[in-house]
This record gives structure tokens, C-alpha cells and sequence, in this order.
């Protein structure tokens, strides 16, 4: 139950941050409000899970709520500026509730566990910028004649935050290694799913989704986006079960 907590609350913090930086000049009003729907259904499902469990707070993905409801209403009276601010703090509120175990369990922000306070918004930013790439590449859909530069941006920052996780991950894994030696079999096995499936994989589809943008072809672009978010999830999902194990972030 706490893994799932945890997963559904970085993918609100990914993809409230992803909607947030994406400029609403070029993007019609009605992605922001169809997507902050999407994040009321994730934080009203974090605060249910929440209920049962000592922490976070059920509260936190609460708020959280309400200010997806809030911000939708902004962008329904295109209102951008207030369904921006709407959307920072919907991803500070998610912030909150990744943290919160961490503060609760006294790990303190030192050189040594800065992997353990870096993992919930490496892993968010992986999870939800792919997440609002595939949804932005589903607007244009809608509305064909907005310009692509915000997709090609959502797309570059996902190969930008991959790398950084990437980075992360494979310093923990380096730093595991060096602790205990040699690693079980199972592990291993779980481990090559972990970054074929969740990082080299949507890698190599984040470059697959910017050459197709070049043609332009955003349903194609999309169908790839959509690929790339099943390999992030099953990726990150098996990062949260292998780092329950290991005192880094895996």
C-alpha cells in the first residue's frame, strides 16, 4: 500500500511540475483543465490509501485535491496565471506527502542521504513529464493547429530528467555493490527489468518521439509517448520494490 502511496504521489508531482512549465500562450486552456482533472482523480486516490496508513497524512493528497479542483476552475474561466499557481501547488502539496516519511522517520538532508531525498523527484519527474507528454500529444488531437514546441520540449525534458535518474540510480547502484559485495541473482534479474523497461527503454523512445516530430507526425509521436509512459511505470514500480531492500534508491 505504501509503494502504491508513494507511486501515485510522484506521478501527481511530475506531472503537475510538466503541465506547469508548459507555456499556456501555446497550448489551449482545455489540456490544463482535462489534466488537472486526471491529478484530482490521483490525489482523491492517495488521500483513500492514505486513510489506512500512518504516513503521510491523509490530508496532504487532500489538499492536494482541492486544489486540482481549484485550478481546473481557473482554466475553465481562463484564468492561466491562477491555473498555474493552482498547479505549483498541487505539485508542492505531492512534494509534501512524498517527503513526510522521510522527515517523519528523522532522515536528515546530509551527503549521505541525499539519494534517499532525491529519489522521489527523480523518479516524479520520470513518471509525469512522460505522462504529460503522451497527454499532450493526445490534445493535438483536438486541436491540430497548435504549434509543437511545447511537446518538443516536454519530449527533450524527458530525455533530460531520464539521464538525471539514470545518474542517480547508477551511483546508488555503484554504492550498493561496493557495500555488499556481490549482489543475489533475483536481484540482478530485477535490476536489468528495472533499466531496460524504465530507463534505457523510454530513452530510446524519447529519441524515436522527437525524430517522428520532425516528419511532424504527433499521433504517431503519441503512440510511442504512450509506450514510453507503460515502460516508466513498470520501471519505477520496480525501483520503489527493489529499494525496500537497499538503503539507496535502486
Amino acid at each position: 500500500m505504501t509503494i502504491l502511496v508513494q507511486f501515485v504521489l510522484r506521478l501527481a508531482l511530475g506531472m503537475s511540475a510538466a503541465m506547469a512549465i508548459t507555456p499556456p500562450r501555446q497550448v489551449t486552456s482545455g489540456f490544463y483543465r482535462n489534466q488537472l482533472y486526471v491529478l484530482l482523480g490521483l490525489d482523491v486516490l492517495a488521500a483513500i490509501l492514505c486513510w489506512s496508513l500512518p504516513e503521510p497524512p491523509f490530508w496532504i493528497a487532500a489538499v492536494g485535491a482541492v486544489l486540482c479542483y481549484a485550478g481546473a476552475v481557473c482554466w475553465l474561466y481562463e484564468m492561466p496565471r491562477a491555473g498555474i499557481a493552482a498547479l505549483v501547488l498541487v505539485s508542492l502539496s505531492a512534494l509534501a506527502g512524498l517527503w513526510w516519511p522521510l522527515v517523519s522517520a528523522g532522515i536528515t538532508l546530509q551527503p549521505a542521504s541525499v539519494l534517499t531525498w532525491l529519489a522521489p523527484l527523480s523518479g516524479g519527474a520520470v513518471l509525469g513529464v512522460t505522462m504529460a507528454a503522451m497527454l499532450l500529444g493526445h490534445w493535438y488531437l483536438n486541436s491540430p493547429t497548435m504549434q509543437l514546441t511545447p511537446l518538443r520540449r516536454l519530449v527533450a525534458l524527458m530525455a533530460l530528467v531520464l539521464l538525471i535518474r539514470m545518474v542517480l540510480c547508477g551511483t546508488s547502484l555503484a554504492l550498493l555493490v561496493a557495500d555488499e559485495g556481490s549482489l543475489a541473482v533475483d536481484r540482478w534479474l530485477f535490476l536489468t527489468l528495472r533499466w531496460a523497461a524504465g530507463l534505457l527503454g523510454p530513452l530510446g523512445l524519447t529519441w524515436m518521439a522527437w525524430q517522428t516530430l520532425k516528419i511532424p507526425n504527433t499521433q504517431s509521436a503519441t503512440g510511442i509517448l504512450y509506450v514510453a509512459v507503460i515502460g516508466t511505470f513498470v520501471g519505477e514500480l520496480t525501483s520503489q520494490l527493489l529499494s525496500t531492500t537497499s538503503p539507496y534508491p535502486l
